[in-house]
Parts: structure tokens; sequence; C-alpha cells
């Protein structure tokens, strides 16, 4: 059925017939499951590493705590500086394709019919959409930057957005195979509360991982726990293996 053109009510009304429900919050998510994973893994890790070498809970808990700090500022650095390349990546090319537009108007409109018949539009269709964004040079531009480059716009507050979410879901991620030290003295329980309560916290954060992604939950509850346990427990194998 061919679409005809329509008032702004009927637009609305069209659209309103039908809401779409898109997971919106993708960024969010990754620097979530970012944070969280490398929490939950890298202290879990550490601590069953230094309960091996029957270090006791107080130390353990020190050094995993003094780890969290400095891996929730690590991380979240990488973060910002990642979210902030991409914006100034973004920013060179805006200005780059900008001056193209200007200096090159023929080529770049040529570029816009390539792009439009690589999805089996014919020229006489998308003849006058090049016409029409030429008369529009911000709505050029910004077609230029989405459809040849690939290249979304970044949010400006993105950076810091990034380095916040990462630092803190590396906290709480990294205080949970913590947790046991801080209420059993002796290390050898500790470490076995902390082996139950991290993989039950990696199988559930696993599960949720799966959900938002796409992909089977179970499927990636089940490698999420694998892949901690298999890190605490080369950690621990090496820690005796060293210390005997």
């Amino acid at each position: 059925m061919a679409y005809t053109a329509t008032s702004d009510a009927q637009k609305t009304a069209l659209l309103n017939q039908h809401k779409e429900k898109h997971f919106t919050a993708g960024e969010v998510v990754r620097d979530i499951i970012i944070g969280v994973s490398d929490g939950l893994t890298v202290p879990f890790a550490l601590a069953a590493g230094l309960s091996g070498a029957n270090a006791s809970s107080s130390i353990i808990l020190t050094a995993g705590i003094a780890e969290v700090a400095a891996g929730a500022i690590s991380m979240g650095l990488g973060g910002y500086l990642a979210a902030k390349s991409e914006a100034d990546h973004y920013a060179r090319e805006l200005k780059r394709e900008q001056e193209e537009i200007i200096a090159v108007p023929d080529t770049e409109a040529a570029e816009v019919a390539e792009i439009l018949a690589q999805y089996g539009i014919e020229p006489h269709e998308y003849t006058p959409v090049v016409n029409a964004l030429r008369r529009r040079p911000q709505a050029w531009l910004d077609f230029m930057m989405k459809f040849e480059l690939g290249l979304e716009k970044p949010d400006p507050r993105r950076a810091l957005q990034s380095a916040f979410t990462i630092a803190i879901a590396y906290i709480i991620g990294g205080l949970v195979p913590l947790f046991p030290y801080m209420f059993i003295s002796v290390a050898r329980e500790a470490v076995i509360a902390s082996v139950i309560v991290t993989l039950i916290a990696l199988l559930i954060f696993g599960y949720a991982k799966g959900y938002f992604t796409g992909s089977k939950p179970i499927q990636s509850a089940l490698q999420t726990a694998l892949i901690g346990a298999l890190a605490s427990a080369a950690a621990f194998g090496m820690a005796k293996v060293v210390q005997g």
C-alpha cells in the first residue's frame, strides 16, 4: 500500500495508533555490563588468590577494597576517555563533511544519490530528495554523517555519564565477593561463602545481561558464571603453587 502525503494531524494520529517499544538505553547498559562484570570477576579472583595464600580475612578485605577503589577509578577513566574520543572523532568528521559540502557540493550530492540507490531507489525517485537536501544544508550534513559515515551525534554529557556509570557499577560488583570477609574472620570459611555469593551474583547478572542484550539469558548466565569461576580458580591455584 503506497504512502500518501498527509497533514500533520493525520500523521500524528497514525503514529499514535502504533507505539513502538524499542530498547534505547544501549550505551548505559553497556557501561553497566562492563563495570559489573569486571567488578565481580577481578576482586573475586583477587580474594580467592589471597585466600589460597592463607592470608587473613582482614588483609584480604583491605586489599580487596583497595583494588575496588583503584579499579573503579581506572575503569571510569577508561570509559570517559573512550566516550571523549568518540565525541572528538565525530566533531572532526562533522567539520570535514561540512567543508566538503561547501567546497564540492556536486560530489556530495552524487554521494547522496549513490546512498539512496543502494536501497533500490530509482533516479527519478531520489532526485527530488537530493535536491531537497541541497536546499537544507543542516539536514544534508546530518544525512551524510548518519548514512555515509554511519556516525550518530554523541550526547555531550556522555563522557561523564559513562565514567560515573562504569565506576559505580564496578564498585557494586566488586563489593559482592568481599562481603563475606566483612563478617567471617576465618579466610578459609569466608572464601567458600564468597564463592557461593559471587557465583549466584554472576548467574543473576549474566541472566540480566542476556535479557537486555537480546541473547539467550540462561546461556549468558552460565557463561558469565563459568568465566568468573575459572578466573577465581586460576588465582587460587596460582597462589597455592607459588606458596608451595
